[in-house]
């Protein structure tokens, strides 16, 4: 995976899985942390929800697998300043131990527009329809 230096916000809702999955793929965590907003809340799995520090630890531990996601939006509702995107997901290959992943859902994720008109993940529900 590649480090770019930076990343474009989006500008439009419909575009910010697109640019999550670059900021994914690259590998770089810092650059992952710029997708969302402060104070967002990220679901690892189902039921578990995690802020700030934790959600970092917890993206983290998908980028270890270095592998890369693919995202396949499927809709964007759009409400002012806040969309919900409901997005396919998969994330498939060999791990760095060599066991085989296949990881895939359908997120339904929350951003938001800030003011200089980018747009930020305020809730990352990947499992989003997961049950408990």
């Amino acid at each position: 995976m590649t480090h770019p230096s930076s990343l474009p916000a989006s500008t439009d809702p419909a575009q910010h899985p697109a640019v999550f999955a670059a900021a994914f793929n690259s590998g770089d965590p810092a650059l992952l942390a710029r997708v969302y907003e402060p104070g967002a809340v990220f679901v690892p799995s189902p039921g578990t929800t995690a802020v700030g520090p934790e959600l970092h630890r917890a993206n983290a531990e998908f980028l270890a697998l270095g592998l890369p996601i693919t995202v396949r939006p499927r809709h964007t509702y759009v409400a002012d300043d806040i969309a919900l995107l409901i997005v396919d997901w998969s994330i498939s290959g060999t791990a760095p131990d060599g066991s085989p992943v296949h990881l895939a859902g359908t997120a339904t994720d929350v951003a938001r527009r800030d003011p200089d008109g980018h747009w930020h993940y305020v809730i990352d529900n990947p499992f989003g329809t997961a049950r408990d």
